[in-house]
């Protein structure tokens, strides 16, 4: 059996500078500009290594800019990474109802203030928080800049017995 822990979740998004302040608002920061081991920094496009391509299945060609990220230090490290695509890499982020990962989810102590400071700042959102079945957790799903989605959760676990 494998022996694994948690390294990072990558989110491929359009614009760095926009995503680095978006994730900024939900409370994380910058834990290093770029991603040495694929050769890519943050302030200019800089071509993959080709045993990174390889890896990563991309062209050989292929360009971008990074930054990971961290929220309170611990793992896993968020990997924000802008590629240069030409269009037959560009997809739409999955939706709830695809398979595959469709979200992560960031816990909160008092969501529904959460919720408003991130409103009043332009966060897009599904729908306010919603109290879930017999009240064990209060939930929402809001998008980053690129539509990914992201579930914040507020859970009770002394209604869970």
């Amino acid at each position: 059996m494998a022996n694994l822990s948690w390294g990072h979740i990558n989110v491929n998004v359009t614009n760095l500078e926009d995503s680095i302040a978006f994730y900024t608002l939900l409370g994380f920061s910058s834990m290093m500009p770029g991603i040495p081991y694929l050769n890519l920094g943050q302030t200019e496009p800089q071509s993959l290594n080709p045993e990174a391509a390889a890896a990563l299945d991309l062209p050989v060609a292929t360009t971008g800019r990074a930054c990971i990220m961290q929220l309170a230090g611990g793992f896993p490290k968020l990997d924000l990474t802008e590629w240069a695509a030409t269009e037959e890499l560009i997809a739409d982020p999955l939706l709830n109802q695809d398979t595959g990962l469709v979200r992560f989810c960031l816990a909160s102590q008092n969501l529904q203030q959460d919720y408003s400071e991130l409103v009043a700042a332009g966060v897009r959102f599904f729908s306010a928080p919603q109290q879930t079945q017999d009240g064990k957790a209060d939930i929402a799903i809001c998008m980053d800049p690129d539509g990914t989605l992201i579930e914040l959760i507020q859970i009770y676990p002394e209604k869970w017995v």
